[in-house]
Parts: structure tokens; sequence; C-alpha cells
């Protein structure tokens, strides 16, 4: 399962995007992920400073 971007929680800052090793994530506004390439690692999660990423269900 891909990781899960809480978007009112999301500040866009890119850190996510920085740390995701498959580059999985695109930033606009807010953080985007890419299911398809997401190896659901968890880096994103450890990395984002505003705790707006979690596990898909």
């Amino acid at each position: 399962m891909a990781a899960k971007i809480d978007e009112d929680a999301c500040t866009g800052c890119g850190t996510c995007a920085d740390a995701c090793p498959v580059e999985a994530i695109t930033v606009d506004d807010v953080a985007k992920v890419n299911a398809d390439l997401c190896t659901d690692c968890g880096t994103c999660i450890d990395e984002c400073p505003v705790e707006a990423i979690s596990k898909a269900d």
C-alpha cells in the first residue's frame, strides 16, 4: 500500500519528496504519492516534519 498524505496537514515543504528513494512523491501545493512507484518503505513517514504522512489502510 502506498503512503497516504493528509492534504490538510501537508505544508508542501518537499522533505518527503527529497527523502523518497524511488522518487514516488511530487509536490505542487501539497505532496502527492504515485502509488505505482511507492514501495511502502516508510522513509517519507519518518521524515515528514508535520506528521502528514501515514501508511495507507
